[in-house]
């Protein structure tokens, strides 16, 4: 009976446990969990905290989820060190556990800069688990003045998750936009102009630079009083227990198409690995819900003797605040660097196709993300646009814009 590890319980641990039972039935599966919970949904916990959901629904998968699929977690457990000779993993506490195939799911942690001070604040948090949730949560009142130090997509949601709890909220960035890494110099300019109308305050251009208790001393000389500081500048793949076994990795750990490792018989999946960006070739960390979860369930399955794939990735995100949503997917390459642009642009919404090589390679969706799914199937599959009606889905994205044995492909025949 073969065994199975798992460094890490999130969402790429959980593709990988189906991954695992879609082949092997009878195969022993140990997780070694960080955190004491069963795997969860984590973009929920700024929802939890907006009181949009409850803790009970947070849950990725039901509570008989590892019952079901036969697994051991060793919750509250760190894995430190792998012996690819011996096939053994070390864990914290001097245990160790044997392995025939292992996955390490171990994802990333936050990333924060030296500022001088920071030791004299109180209380002050991140946000990147349920755990960081339920302390800004305990921290907060409606008096609270709160200082967010990152305009990325984990700032402004734990923004947007506290906004209605507190007194005010402040965010501060170096980049000259809110969600400089996802959206182009448009869309985060009507992003912010939302949430500033909700009443979120920026400061861009600037960030904190050291520390007085409970007074940030920013770059640009000002002082911002608070009385609550959130940490959410970024975050780094954790690598460390692959370079140590002597595992390739650059920013991320480095997996193939079948997201095995450098070492035999070690697999990668999720926030902590990095690979190919189909829509532009580059080789990236990509730290999103859904290539997590297709990376977990392709090792899993290689794991237990299957075959799969996953070579078709690419940077995504779909995220709304109050109510505006925005969709990004590829690349962005305009004009300046030869690739063509289609806009739609107008008050209350933003269209922006970047098409190169005749193929589209990113898109910027800002106020209207409906049936955006097409446009991210042409990037993960490499369509060349001359074989589709480009000009049709420009203006709206549906099947009539591919060509009917496309489509008889995907309705069953119906045309």
């Amino acid at each position: 009976m073969n065994k199975y590890v798992i460094i890490g319980n999130g969402t790429a641990a959980a593709g990988c446990i189906e991954g695992i039972r879609s082949v092997d039935s009878e195969g022993s599966i140990t997780v070694v969990s960080k955190e004491n919970r069963p795997v969860y949904c984590r973009p929920l916990i700024s929802y939890y905290l907006e009181g949009k959901t409850r803790l009970e629904n947070i849950g990725y998968r039901p509570g008989d989820f590892y019952e079901k699929n036969g697994c051991r977690v060793l919750y509250g457990k760190s894995a430190v060190k792998i012996d690819s000779k011996g096939k053994k993993v070390y864990l914290e506490d001097g245990t160790s556990l044997d392995y025939d195939s292992l996955c390490v799911a171990a994802g990333s942690s936050p990333f924060v800069p030296p500022m001088a001070g920071l030791e004299t604040v109180e209380k002050k948090f991140g946000f990147m688990t349920l755990d960081d949730a339920l302390e800004v949560e305990n921290a907060i009142t409606p008096a609270s003045r709160v200082l967010i130090v990152g305009a990325g997509l984990i700032g402004l949601k734990c923004a947007e998750g506290i906004l209605d709890r507190v007194a005010s909220v402040t965010v501060c960035d170096l980049a000259d936009r809110v969600l400089s890494s996802i959206l182009d110099s448009d869309s985060a300019a009507m992003m912010k102009k939302h949430l500033e109308e909700r009443g979120m305050k920026f400061m861009l251009g600037d960030t904190a630079a050291s520390f007085d208790k409970n007074t940030a001393h920013m770059k640009s000389g000002a002082d911002v009083e608070f009385d609550v500081l959130i940490l959410a500048v970024g975050v780094r793949a954790n690598t460390s227990i692959v370079k140590d076994a002597g595992g390739e990795v650059g920013r991320g750990i480095r997996i193939g198409s079948r997201c095995e490792t450098s070492i035999a018989d070690v697999y990668a999946a999720g926030d902590c690995t990095e690979t190919r960006d189909v829509s532009d070739g580059s080789v990236k960390v990509m730290a999103l819900m859904p290539n997590a979860y297709m990376e977990g369930h392709c090792a899993g399955v290689n794991m237990a003797g299957g075959e799969e794939c996953f070579d078709n990735a690419i940077p995504m995100n779909s995220i709304g605040f109050f109510g505006l949503h925005a969709m990004t997917a590829g690349n962005r390459k305009d004009t300046a660097e030869g690739g063509e642009v289609y806009e739609d642009v107008t008050d209350c919404h933003i269209k922006k196709l970047y098409c190169a090589d005749g193929k589209l390679c990113g898109f910027v969706l800002i106020g209207d993300n409906g049936r955006a799914g097409i446009y991210t199937d042409l990037i993960r599959r490499q369509v060349p646009l001359d074989t589709v009606d480009y000009k049709k889905l420009q203006i709206e994205p549906n099947l009539f814009g591919f060509g009917e044995d496309y489509r008889r492909k995907k309705l069953g025949g119906v045309v």
